[in-house]
């Protein structure tokens, strides 16, 4: 039987292998910590002190993820998280001075992940890539 579906002409599957080089890529510059929990750590920094919830939906992350990530993070005393000022229910999670200066610093260094992901691809083609994976 003969197909017309070419694996290698799939969206879905070029982006898991560009993917897959990425996280390889960033384990290999930052072996302390995983993609979600720098993304949640660059976000704290950026808008400062949010409701998990709010965190999780400012990350693309469900519920319960959010939560582990959270939780993961804390461990390592790179967040802070505490009930709401107004609603008992919410929990906040805000960043510690360790994981304030964590991020200052790491992100000098992901920025070349993201160049390193990319160099096959000219300035023009890595921005545009960039645009078109944001209307996806």
């Amino acid at each position: 039987m003969i197909l017309n579906y070419v694996l290698d002409q799939q969206i879905g599957y070029q982006l898991r292998l560009a993917n897959q080089r990425h996280l390889e890529i960033f384990g290999a510059t930052f072996p302390d910590i995983t993609p979600t929990q720098f993304s949640v750590l660059v976000r704290l920094h950026e808008r400062g002190e949010l409701s998990q919830n709010h965190l999780g939906r400012e990350v693309a992350m469900d519920t319960a993820t959010v939560k582990g990530v959270v939780s993961r993070l804390k461990l390592k005393q790179w967040v802070d998280v505490g009930p709401h000022p107004t609603d008992r229910r919410r929990l906040v999670v805000s960043l510690t001075s360790e994981g304030r200066n964590y991020v200052e610093q790491a992100v000098k260094l992901a920025a070349s992940v993201s160049k390193i992901t990319t160099a096959n691809l000219t300035t023009q083609e890595a921005r545009r890539l960039l645009q078109l994976l944001n209307k996806i």
